[in-house]
């Protein structure tokens, strides 16, 4: 007995058993916590805010006045029986600017576990439990009076998994994740949807609009755009490091997926929250890095991006803090109206889920912090002046270094609406300095206003889809889907883009194309074959092929559709499509010598996995005939007939003896295979039920062999 308990510990996760036993609580006086950071060269740390005055926060977003909201919870991870909830959102300021909170206030409170917060719309989004909540204060007293149930029907079967991540995009819509054990289903005006498992939701809430954004990952509590408009995600219980966010795509632990896309660092750590870098108050070598916190190892780590072909490389670097301090535990980050880097501190020395017992004692609900790290010898940012400001000045902070700064620029235009901003910002577009080496990053930043207004201009768009610079045309190229009302032609425009010099430029064409129906889309997407493709790219063509397969894969099978006569294109998407009705388009293909020879293993293996009688006849015909096959290819086609045979219980059509003679061939491996298959064939067959005589002969010539 004693064992097999020696076995069964030894099973357990080291970290978790480390969890269970005891060890010394740290002191909890945030000075000592403080004290023990390994800061990086150049940087320092200071106490924002701590408790009493703040406890456990979940998720933090500064609002365009600069105030700091955070999702705060001390009945995590489960209510007690009896206990009434009162966890709270707090709103924290800084008036003197000397980088600490000198002011705490509640606006709401009673919430139950409550997971994150984004203020916008006159008040914030609140994720809690269930529901997606707007919270509002309309008599001016700083709480909320008035709450709007916005969204309902997220799941809530594991409490770390709930609706969270909030965050305003780029475009003006609302991005928030859950994790893998929920299950959605969400009533809105435009249909039901649903997402079971991991994903990212993308939500308009002035239209109601709410889609899947991407799938998968366990746990991503991170996620952020760069100054380009690319997505990224952190996974807190994966181990893909930084993950590029491709529109529609499915990562590690995507339920259901098919096939998921890796993350850019198999084999890291978790990771938990994520910024991007960005300011004058930060070093120049730092501009663009990705800071994201490893919660278990009490660190706060930072990757360096850079482009790799369609996609990016993420190349980690010496860490921002790490401790010894076991309570320290980062799990949000966000740079600042200042411009200094702001870590949410969830500080307990618990953080096993399911490991260790809710009421563990051990498990602290009262404490939690917010620390400031700022670069030495350099300035805070003078904050910006964004509540109340002229539109004018507004759309002048577009041109911000600051991505705070031009996101809640942004986000205040929006919020103003397109009847207050539209001309002006047209004008402010046309006074624009041609010879300003960030003109076209500034007239992004005006289209993407001017995507958040719902208010389009189809000239601006068309200029940066023609833009020298593939960062602008790629982020260009993501805004057409949205457009499509004010666009004379935007298939045949993302078309062009789709034979762009720069790969990322054709990967965001060939996305954006699967939101247009049509066998035109289809086949302007395959196009991207003509040019080099990469991993980034493949995947990307392979999501598209298949979402738009509803209307070329009929017309193929009617004769009406063939990709333009390019067989490469149509093999391409008949094998991204994998089911059996890309079956016979692909053996008559085969037949007829069209299939590119290549794909030619790709297209035969194919056939075997997934085809009928009549189509592993076929293959078997192609086998016993193929002389001029590789025996390797031979050998490997009938294993595939084998199994076909023992695991979908079928035989290919036609005489089953014309296997016999490579039962005797001079190739000892193909004479293998060829038993292997004749011996599966003839089970198969006795297990068939009214076996025809000619059957019976067949089994009978097989025994003979």
């Amino acid at each position: 007995m004693r064992i097999l308990l020696a076995a069964i510990i030894l099973l357990i996760p080291a970290a978790a058993r480390a969890q269970r036993a005891p060890f010394p609580i740290p002191d909890p006086d945030p000075e000592i916590e403080r004290k023990s950071f390994i800061v990086a060269d150049g940087f320092e740390v200071n106490l924002f805010a701590a408790d009493p005055t703040i406890a456990k926060p979940i998720q933090m977003n500064f609002d365009p006045a600069g105030r700091l909201w955070i999702a705060s919870s001390e009945v995590y991870p489960q209510i007690k029986p009896g206990q009434e909830a009162d966890d709270k959102i707090l709103v924290l300021e800084d008036r003197d600017g000397d980088g600490r909170s000198d002011r705490t206030s509640i606006f709401a409170r009673g919430l139950l576990i409550p997971t994150g917060v984004e203020p916008g719309d006159g008040g914030a989004y609140v994720a809690n439990s269930t529901e997606l909540l707007h919270l509002a204060d309309t008599n001016g007293d700083g709480q909320a009076d008035r709450t709007r149930v916005v969204l309902s029907g997220f799941g809530t079967e594991d409490t770390h998994h709930i609706l969270h991540t909030l965050r305003w995009g780029y475009d003006g819509a609302l991005y928030f994740n859950q994790s893998v054990y929920i299950h959605s289903h969400i009533e809105t005006p435009h249909g039901v949807r649903r997402l079971g498992g991991g994903g990212i939701w993308q939500f308009r809430p002035e239209t109601m609009q709410l889609e899947v954004f991407i799938r998968g990952l366990v746990n991503p509590w991170g996620h952020h755009f760069d100054r380009w408009g690319q997505s990224f995600a952190t996974d807190g219980a994966g181990g893909e490091g930084i993950n590029y966010c491709i529109p529609g795509a499915s990562y590690f632990w995507a339920v259901g997926a098919e096939r998921i896309f890796p993350g850019l660092n198999p084999g890291s750590p978790k990771y938990c929250g994520l910024e991007v870098v960005s300011g004058r108050a930060m070093p120049e070598s730092w501009q663009g890095n990705l800071l994201t916190n490893d919660f278990r190892g009490n660190r706060v780590c930072r990757f360096v991006l850079s482009d790799d072909g369609a996609g990016f490389a993420a190349r980690e670097q010496t860490e921002l803090i790490k401790t010894k301090h076991v309570a320290f535990r980062p799990i949000d980050i966000k740079i600042g109206p200042d411009g200094a880097i702001y870590i949410a501190d969830w500080y307990n020395p618990i953080i096993q889920h399911g490991e260790v017992d809710f009421r563990d004692p051990r498990r602290d609900h009262t404490r939690g912090r917010i620390w400031r790290v700022s670069a030495k010898g350099r300035a805070p940012v003078a904050r910006p002046k964004l509540v109340g400001a002229e539109t004018g000045a507004l759309l002048d902070e577009l041109k911000s270094p600051e991505q705070w700064t031009r996101d809640r620029a942004r986000r205040v235009l929006q919020e103003r609406g397109a009847a207050k901003v539209s001309g002006t910002l047209a004008a402010w577009v046309a006074a624009l300095d041609r010879k300003d080496p960030k003109y076209d990053h500034h007239r992004l930043e005006a289209l993407w206003t001017s995507e958040a207004l719902r208010e389009i201009d189809p000239a601006l768009l068309g200029a940066l889809l023609r833009s020298d610079d593939p960062r602008v045309r790629a982020a260009a190229v993501r805004v057409v889907p949205g457009a499509r009302e004010k666009l004379a032609e935007p298939v045949e425009m993302l078309g062009e883009r789709v034979l762009d010099e720069n790969p990322r430029v054709r990967l965001e064409a060939v996305r954006a194309l699967a939101a247009f129906p049509g066998v035109r889309s289809a086949e302007l997407a395959m196009s991207a074959l003509d040019r080099p493709v990469d991993r980034f790219l493949e995947y990307g063509l392979w999501l598209t092929a298949r979402e738009l397969a509803a209307d070329w894969l009929p017309a193929m099978q009617a004769g009406r559709f063939s990709f333009g006569g390019h067989p490469e294109r149509a093999v391409f998407a008949l094998l991204a499509v994998a089911t059996p009705e890309a079956v016979t388009p692909l053996l008559t293909m085969l037949r007829d010598g069209k299939v590119p020879r290549d794909q030619d293993p790709k297209v035969q293996d194919f056939i075997a996995t997934r085809g009928g009688p009549k189509e592993l006849g076929a293959v078997l015909d192609l086998v016993v005939r193929g002389e001029s096959l590789p025996a390797a290819r031979r050998v490997a086609l009938l294993d595939l007939l084998a199994r076909a045979s023992r695991q979908r219980k079928l035989v290919p059509s036609g005489d089953l003896t014309r296997i016999v003679p490579l039962l005797t061939g001079p190739d000892e491996a193909l004479r293998a295979s060829a038993l292997r298959a004749a011996g599966a064939l003839r089970s198969n067959c006795l297990n068939t039920v009214n076996s025809t005589r000619p059957m019976t002969s067949q089994i009978a010539t097989l025994e003979n062999h």
